[in-house]
């Protein structure tokens, strides 16, 4: 019974923490709506192929969560840093190559989606949000592995619904102040957040990363 116990504690924390993700994204695309056809198009086209190049870093997020699970059963703590810290520089370098990559494919082969010239140029605004954007959000994917990895939980899904919170206003202050650019701006917030949330957890030594407290660098991570 304890462990049903706990099976289901986890299960409530991680879906607390994907509706306070789902919200966020799906009130980005409610406010592309409300600016128009064209700008909802635009905003669609650069959300998918933003949310699909920085989901290719859910691979290493699902590795490094299964190598660092293993580590922390078995207390070996030196193992679940070096995975940490090796599986998080390869997020970052995957994120340099997807930011290129995604920047130039969005430039030059914007009219593979649409054939509007208006859409293609919204298009063009929304690509330096969605290229440079993207070595954060791998950060973010790869967190979110080490995090679960380390069975924390808890602080996945209360860190996420505080970063809910915070970019919910976001994209209702910048939207209005900037529209689809405002939109792109909160985003950007959004994964920011994200991605420092995953960084303070281990920078403090907080949690199950404890043992990381009185480490001579934060480097040593």
């Amino acid at each position: 019974m304890p462990c049903l116990g706990a099976y289901f504690g986890a299960g409530f924390l991680l879906l607390a923490r994907v509706i306070a993700v789902t919200i966020c994204v799906t009130l980005a695309a409610s406010m592309a709506a409300r600016l128009g056809p064209t700008p909802m198009a635009a905003f669609q086209i650069c959300l998918q192929v933003w949310m699909t190049s920085s989901l290719l870093a859910d691979g290493l997020a699902v590795a490094g969560q299964a190598i660092l699970a293993c580590a922390f059963a078995e207390k070996d703590y030196q193992k679940a840093t070096a995975a940490a810290a090796r599986v998080l520089q390869m997020g970052f370098v995957l994120g340099l190559g997807l930011a290129l990559f995604v920047g130039l494919g969005l430039q030059f082969g914007s009219g593979i989606f649409s054939k509007d010239k208006n859409v293609i140029h919204m298009i063009t605004i929304g690509i330096p949000f969605v290229a440079a954007t993207q070595p954060i959000n791998s950060l973010a994917f790869v967190f979110d592995g080490v995090n679960f990895g380390a069975s924390d939980f808890a602080y996945s899904a209360y860190s996420m619904v505080l970063v809910s919170v915070v970019s919910i206003g976001s994209l209702f202050i910048l939207s209005r102040s900037n529209g689809f650019v405002g939109i792109w701006l909160a985003l950007t917030i959004y994964m920011g957040l994200r991605t420092f949330a995953g960084f303070w957890r281990m920078g403090t030594g907080t949690g199950p990363w404890h043992f990381l407290k009185g480490r001579s660098s934060p480097s040593n991570i």
